[in-house]
């Protein structure tokens, strides 16, 4: 006999099926017991006498009939309310273990160390399993719009020859006796395959070794990226808002029952998202608040959640763009406004006041960017694959980069990115924490 999945069932009325899942709960009244039975595609209710004894989260083989619920027994809040199956053989193909705490919950309200040190068990909470499925919805639709802009997609390394960004925060590798680090984007990568592609995007990790345990930060993290040759800045703009508004409007349209669960308000994106200088923004935060960061280098956390209040209010647009950052503050490869080089032409994606994407027009002549480099206190001869696309001819390009963690986070209003990460990676945590470990040593 065929297995037949949960969602199949209602249009299985009267006739024999097999199911194979989990039990994700169990109610004994004596003479009979419910089973509600989960599969990857929802949950059924089953109905049986004389059962083997159940734990929750135990994987069972049930074959029975479908039959129609009682109509004042109906479930609406199951797509299979209507239906359930009336068991006739019930077998256990594993059995679990009493579990630590109470999975059967609408919300698993744990703390986040006990979360994420049972996380192969807590994933399977429906709550927390449809983080991941929105966290899909995600990628596909910046898929979808990266396509329509006609890039292809390219895979490239984690490890590299040189720090991407420069500076400290870099994870050493120990490469066959050579030095190597792990990669903190794919940014040289991508910019060597503009020549090739014109138009590029990808789906890599990034590695950051910030010495520092923030809610909005990872030391390993998933980056959706996009680069384009033979563009101008107000180009980037138009493209970068585009995929930040296609995105957000795919996962919208594919887990608006999703978010409703989450008691997520609807989206407020408009056609033209607006566009503020960081200076223009922060001279808006001083008249609204009376707090003068006019002459910081960036936006502070604070700053990015004042000016999304300003442009919801005044422009009714959860996406914001603000862009010329300090040219010193950004990457070595961000280009400088020609007009005021002491501003970069670069920019920032806000999204409810925190930030989703991050990139610029780059440097496109080899003499300048070789120069840039040294300015920089890097050396060129680190970075000599690079700088080979650009001896050989680089069009004008620039592109920008999503953090995956971080926009489903933000999606869905979580409280700590690492809600937002399968398996997160920190200061204190690689799948175990760290003090654990030191516990068990002990």
């Amino acid at each position: 006999m065929e297995r037949t999945l949960t969602k199949e069932t209602p249009s299985k009325i009267g006739e024999k099926i097999k199911l194979q899942g989990w039990v994700e709960g169990i109610r004994d009244h004596g003479k009979i017991t419910f089973v509600d039975l989960r599969d990857r595609t929802g949950v059924v209710q089953c109905v049986g006498s004389n059962l083997p004894k159940l734990s929750v989260e135990s994987v069972i083989e049930v074959i029975g009939k479908v039959s129609k619920r009682p109509e004042k027994l109906i479930n609406p809040n199951l797509a299979t309310g209507k239906v359930e199956v009336q068991i006739e053989k019930l077998a256990i193909m594993s059995q679990a273990q009493e579990l630590p705490f109470d999975m059967g919950k609408e919300d698993l309200k744990l703390e986040l160390p006990t979360l994420l040190d049972y996380r192969s068990l807590t994933l399977r909470h429906p709550k927390v399993k449809n983080i991941f499925v929105v966290q899909a919805a995600v990628m596909e639709g910046f898929r979808k719009a990266a396509k329509e802009l006609d890039c292809t997609e390219i895979f490239v390394p984690t490890i590299s020859a040189s720090a991407t960004e420069g500076g400290a925060e870099v994870f050493k590798v120990d490469y066959y006796g050579h030095p190597a680090f792990m990669t903190q984007s794919p940014q040289l990568y991508k910019q060597m395959l503009v020549p090739v592609f014109e138009r590029v995007f990808t789906v890599s990790h990034a590695y950051r070794a910030e010495p520092s345990v923030t809610t909005r930060h990872l030391s390993e993290s998933t980056q959706l990226d996009c680069e384009f040759a033979f563009v101008d800045f107000e180009k980037l703009l138009d493209y970068l808002e585009f995929v930040g508004r296609e995105t957000l409007l795919y996962v919208e349209k594919s887990c608006g029952e999703i978010l409703k669960d989450y008691k997520v308000p609807s989206l407020k994106i408009i056609d033209k998202v607006p566009r503020l200088k960081m200076r223009e923004a922060q001279k808006i935060i001083l008249e609204r608040t009376g707090i003068d960061h006019t002459k910081e280098k960036d936006l502070m956390p604070e700053d990015e959640r004042e000016i999304s209040k300003w442009t919801l209010e005044e422009k009714g647009s959860d996406l914001v763009t603000i862009t010329h950052y300090p040219t010193k503050k950004r990457a070595f490869y961000s280009k400088a406004d020609p007009l005021d080089p002491e501003f970069s032409l670069s920019y920032d994606l806000l999204f409810r006041g925190v930030e989703i994407l991050s990139g610029s027009q780059r440097v496109s002549d080899y003499g300048d960017l070789v120069k840039v480099i040294k300015e920089r206190g890097l050396n060129p001869g680190d970075f000599e694959m690079y700088l080979q696309a650009f001896k050989y001819g680089m069009p004008p390009e620039g592109g920008f980069s999503f953090g995956l963690e971080r926009l489903t986070m933000q999606i869905l209003k979580l409280a700590n990115i690492r809600e937002a990460s399968l398996f997160p990676r920190d200061m204190e945590r690689v799948d175990v924490r760290f003090s654990k470990h030191s516990e068990k040593k002990k």
